[in-house]
């Protein structure tokens, strides 16, 4: 059976699912939730979306399984051509993965190999990913303790201002991460890569301060390192944009996506422009990164799949249009409660900050109970997170707002 390494909220945990569409899932015992976790960020699409469903089985009766970059199959072709042509970059050029963390690694190996320089410029409250590299530039300490003694050490942290700080914050942050590129990283290594969240999601749905990824942009290119934008969760439509980045006009450097990707299936990538792409060494007939399940010929085909909903759908419309309806309802419905701090978001990544430790974990425990799938966020368990999929219907909407407004201001009245 499975190790105890599990994640759980309560004495309700777990709930096995048995099936999902659109926006519902359904559990072994017969109960329906309304997801509004997209199962990770994953189901922006909806769950088991018909089109997305149809090209797995026809992909995976065709060919199951192929041979990466050895003997590529036609799938991963495709989609590398698809994908390029949405990167903001002329000729842009990618490596796939199988996870957010592996397409991470992926950019982190690229801007050593293209600077020269190992250390690392993260932030506070950032997540990206528990791979021994990702981890490594994921701050939260419960992931991190057990395995410090393997983690690279040459990583600056820096703060990570929201307009809630106020202006003072945003200009120490900026200060601190000029001084800390000047400076370089413990050991005496010279930043090569910055790595930041266009919004934090495992943060709390933490919204950058205006100005904040512009600055941090003009500061890594004058010190001649990389930025990366971690857009897992964020890209594909999440926040109501192509690209999270977008809303402020910031092009990075290299760019990792995940999650949505996919469809429902483990894919992801880290895509960059050809100078940067090109530190990779041509190969003289041995990849100095690859796997065995690289550019997967069923995930390829759900990623084409998706990326056609996608445009169809009208999903990044959408993502910006149902998050502004629940985002103004929870923003009505939980004025005044006592213990909420914040409510905030965008797109569809938004976040109910309430005060107490894992008071965020309690909330999600109540809403599981009246049938929500949330997800606690934050590095205290302090927010509930709302990242539903885009397909959410006008009637799945108008509950998702009395509901969570109902079981927060239930959560309010016990404290």
């Amino acid at each position: 059976m499975e190790s105890r390494n599990v994640t759980f909220l309560g004495e309700g945990f777990p709930v096995f699912w048995e099936e999902a569409f659109g926006c519902n899932v359904r559990d072994v015992d017969g109960n329906q939730y309304l997801d509004l976790t997209a199962a990770f960020g994953v189901a922006l699409a909806g769950h088991s979306h018909p089109r997305i469903a149809a090209a797995v089985a026809e992909q995976a009766h065709r060919l199951l399984h192929g041979m990466g970059d050895v003997h590529p199959p036609e799938s991963k072709l495709a989609l590398l051509e698809r994908l390029t042509a949405l990167a903001p970059w002329e000729g842009a050029r990618a490596v796939f993965g199988s996870s957010g963390s592996e397409a991470i690694e992926i950019a982190l190996k690229t801007a050593l190999l293209a600077t020269g320089h190992s250390g690392i410029l993260a932030f506070a409250g950032g997540y990206h990913g528990l791979t021994l590299g990702a981890l490594a530039a994921t701050e939260r300490e419960f992931f991190r303790h057990p395995f410090e003694r393997r983690l690279y050490g040459g990583i600056v942290r820096a703060p990570y201002p929201t307009e809630r700080d106020g202006p003072a914050a945003l200009i120490t942050a900026l200060d601190f991460v000029e001084e800390a590129l000047a400076q370089g990283a413990p050991g005496g290594d010279r930043i090569g890569s910055v790595i930041v969240e266009p919004v934090q999601g495992r943060g709390g749905a933490r919204l950058p301060a205006q100005g904040f990824l512009p600055g941090v942009a003009e500061r890594t290119r004058a010190a001649g390192a990389l930025l990366v934008h971690d857009e897992v969760l964020t890209g594909f439509g999440r926040t109501g944009r192509l690209f999270a980045h977008e809303h402020e006009g910031v092009v990075p450097d290299l760019l990792c996506v995940g999650k949505a990707f996919g469809g429902g299936l483990p894919i992801s990538a880290c895509l960059g422009p050809p100078h940067v792409m090109d530190a990779w060494p041509e190969s003289k007939g041995e990849a100095m990164h690859t796997s065995t399940f690289l550019g997967h010929p069923v995930g390829c085909a759900a990623a084409l799949a998706f990326l056609d909903v996608l445009v169809d759908d009208d999903l990044v419309r959408r993502s910006a249009e149902v998050g502004r309806m629940i985002l103004t309802g929870l923003s009505r419905g939980l004025e005044g409660v006592g213990g909420v701090l914040e409510v905030r978001g965008r797109g569809l990544l938004m976040g109910v900050e309430l005060k107490g430790r894992r008071s965020g974990v309690n909330l999600a425990e109540r809403a599981l109970r009246e049938g929500l799938l949330l997800l606690p966020a934050g590095e205290w368990g302090d927010v509930v997170e709302l990242i539903p999929p885009a397909t959410l219907t006008e009637a799945q909407i108008d509950h998702a707002v009395d509901a969570v407004t109902e079981v927060v201001r239930q959560w309010a009245g016990a404290q």
